[in-house]
């Protein structure tokens, strides 16, 4: 039964970060995003929420997996990483919509592609299934960093 909970809780963390960024920047997502010039590969804006939805998601299954590991200084470090790549996520959205800092929402992207390399990186000593569930994930933020500094540079 504690599996099943720590599992539960595990995904119910990653989509509450998801959802409480997502709910506290909608108000960004108005007039002033629609017109953004945006390049020619920006998907459309219904792509996103369904594709962040299956992140988070695999990055609940990612740490449970991990937090199932034997505790050690690997699985210590695999944890703390999670929890900055988490909150460097959940900071994005505030800078780009909330407050409209294309330039430092792209450092901050940046920022957070490297932590997933950290995490990839951490997760994989402690458990490469962890790991290899947080790949889609890279390379969702790959793209949106690209996207992200390509509408900064069609709109300054």
């Amino acid at each position: 039964m504690a599996k099943i909970f720590t599992f539960f809780l595990c995904i119910t963390l990653t989509m509450a970060v998801g959802a409480v960024s997502g709910i506290a920047t909608a108000g960004g997502i108005d007039d002033w995003f629609y017109a953004l010039n945006k390049p020619f590969f920006n998907p459309p804006t219904d792509v996103f929420g369904p594709v962040w939805t299956l992140l988070y998601l695999l990055m609940g299954i990612s740490f449970y997996l991990i937090l199932r590991q034997t505790s050690g200084p690997l699985r210590t470090k695999a944890i703390i990483i999670f929890w900055v790549q988490l909150a460097l996520n959940f900071v994005w959205s505030f800078l780009f919509f909330k407050y409209r800092l294309l330039g430092i929402a792209f450092i901050e992207i940046f920022l957070i592609w490297v932590s997933i390399v950290f995490m990839l990186h951490s997760f994989y000593s402690v458990n490469k299934k962890a790991a290899y569930l947080q790949i889609p994930y890279l390379v969702w933020v790959s793209f949106a960093a690209l996207l992200n500094g390509s509408i900064w540079f069609l709109n300054r």
